[in-house]
């Protein structure tokens, strides 16, 4: 007969990794339905393995989570380079994790940011500087000696650096910069705009294909204060507006008919508005709860 005492360990075992390993998997595939594949896929692999040669559970579930994103990850930067526009990931309404070091990792600015990265640098850097693991932990999820992981790490790190400033802000800060931004965009005022915006600052608008959307990113503070101002004169009269935190920062989700139709997030670095994040792929919004 089956051990059922045993079987439920295993399931309550993973189960207790499950949202560690979902956090993972989202950073590493930037959409919740791959990320939530990806889990399911460890859990089949946990199902079928003999656990009693497993040692450290929660390092085998990292290991084989890291492995199949990263299969994964290959797999899917063919279709994101034919992507229609730019390619954004999918947005989360999420407050806070219970790390800093996640937080640090999960707005969409970021996560654009590890697109730069290969697949095996990306789980590198994340294992390390996300998920707190030590280099023999991450030799052994990737394959790799400890001297390759030192490298991949260390070239993700010059990548990063030179793409974007790690710390977030202040929180209070973001959140009123954010509202005074956001009012001077309903409001059409184009001098509070300029003076919030940072001079290199980017708007980036994902309708893969989908719906209408700018099919490169705008560069420069004073083509996304028009591009900006010329969205919301087409923004349908029925249109509301819920401030929310998008992937832990600054944004809203616009609903019509309590459907939602675009999330909007700021990236916010030194004081000014670096880059506007809006997702308007109804793909990547089914997600999102409709409007109470």
């Amino acid at each position: 007969m089956p051990d059922l005492a045993a079987a439920d360990e295993s399931a309550a075992t993973f189960e207790a990794e499950r949202p560690r390993l979902r956090a993972l998997a989202y950073r590493m595939l930037g959409t919740l339905g791959d990320a939530e594949d990806a889990v399911q896929d460890t859990y089949l692999r946990w199902h079928r393995t003999d656990r009693s040669t497993v040692r450290t559970p929660q390092a085998w579930l990292v290991s084989a989570c890291t492995r199949i994103c990263i299969d994964r990850l290959r797999r899917v930067r063919t279709e994101r380079a034919a992507y229609i526009g730019p390619w954004l990931p999918e947005p989360m309404i999420v407050e806070t994790q219970d790390s800093p070091a996640l937080d640090d990792t999960l707005s969409l600015a970021f996560l654009v940011v590890l697109e730069r990265l290969s697949p095996s640098e990306r789980a590198a850097w994340l294992l390390h500087e996300a998920f707190e693991h030590d280099y023999t932990e991450i030799a052994r999820a990737l394959d790799k000696s400890e001297a390759a992981c030192r490298q991949l790490v260390s070239r993700a790190r010059q990548h990063l650096k030179e793409a974007r400033p790690r710390f977030a802000p202040d929180r209070a800060a973001a959140d009123g910069l954010a509202g005074r931004f956001l009012q001077a965009c309903v409001a059409h005022d184009r001098a509070a705009l300029m003076d919030l915006l940072a001079f290199n600052a980017e708007a980036w608008t994902d309708g893969g294909g989908k719906v209408r959307s700018a099919l490169n990113v705008i560069v420069g503070a004073d083509r996304v204060m028009r591009f900006i101002l010329g969205i919301m004169r087409k923004q349908p009269a029925d249109l509301q507006l819920r401030p929310v935190r998008i992937n832990g920062m600054p944004g809203l989700v616009g609903y019509v008919h309590g459907t939602p139709r675009h999330t909007f997030s700021l990236d916010i670095v030194d004081g000014r508005v670096a880059g506007v994040y809006i997702v308007r792929n109804p793909d990547k919004l089914r997600h999102l709860p409709p409007m109470a």
